[in-house]
């Protein structure tokens, strides 16, 4: 699988997610980019499983990192049903304030099943 359209979407997608702060838009964010049994790890968090669990985490992270955005950098690679890409942590126009990586699992239907995250 090499990077789409489709792929960079769905993990455009995915990322605005952790910038959504109004609730019943991040559930329908979710429901656009990760499956139901989505599974969501990184340092700070192993396994959490499905929509709430992750989206309790997003609010600590948005408790945590106040006005700070999260921003797509680059789609590095896709093959297999899976695919590896970097993001930014910071406000618009400065230097970030974390970087990192992530590789997830796409589904058959497209969204993200499982996410992996490094930083």
């Amino acid at each position: 699988m090499t990077v789409t359209t489709e792929t960079t979407a769905v993990v455009r997608r995915y990322i605005e997610i952790w910038n959504e702060r109004d609730a019943a838009r991040r559930a329908a964010a979710m429901e656009a980019a990760l499956t139901g049994d989505s599974v969501y790890s990184d340092p700070d968090y192993e396994g959490l499983q499905g929509h709430a669990a992750l989206s309790e985490a997003i609010d600590r992270a948005q408790e945590r990192f106040g006005d700070l955005r999260f921003e797509l950098g680059e789609v590095l690679g896709a093959h297999h049903g899976h695919v590896l890409f970097t993001w930014r942590l910071g406000a618009p126009g400065a230097e970030p304030a974390a970087t990192g990586y992530d590789a997830a699992e796409i589904a058959a239907d497209g969204r993200l099943r499982r996410v992996v995250g490094f930083f």
